[in-house]
């Protein structure tokens, strides 16, 4: 999936590990990635929070999309902070999956936001 996955690699991310169920993706936040308020744009922590529910519901082989996403945002993240989304399935019936995603700053733990994705199998 990763050599197909322009966006990903577009903003630098890095897929530490992911398979059924599972994935850690990291990222640097860039400074084209700040927002006026010089902290982390929601969009980008929105996308590092997706890349890492795509990985982990794709990680039993049939391709799976995002049926909806909704995010918290708990605590700003800042230009240099070094991230890193854990995406943990919850539950997957048929092709149905929900999956929690916690982005955090593993330097000081802090926990920038919660997302939760549910995912839907596509047909082959």
């Amino acid at each position: 999936m990763w050599e197909s996955d322009h966006a990903a690699q577009a903003v630098g991310a890095e897929i530490v590990g992911s398979g059924p169920g599972h994935a850690l993706v990291r990222l640097t936040v860039r400074r084209d990635m700040v927002n006026g308020h010089a902290i982390a744009h929601g969009g980008y922590l929105f996308m590092l929070a997706d890349i890492a529910f795509g990985y982990a519901c794709n990680g039993y082989g049939p391709a799976a999309v995002a049926r909806s996403g909704h995010i918290e945002f708990l605590a700003p993240a800042y230009e240099g902070d070094r991230l890193e989304a854990e995406a943990t399935e919850r539950a997957r019936n048929g092709r149905n999956g929900i999956y929690d995603v916690v982005v955090r700053r593993p330097s000081d733990g802090t926990h920038i936001a919660e997302f939760r994705g549910h995912s839907r199998e596509l047909r082959t």
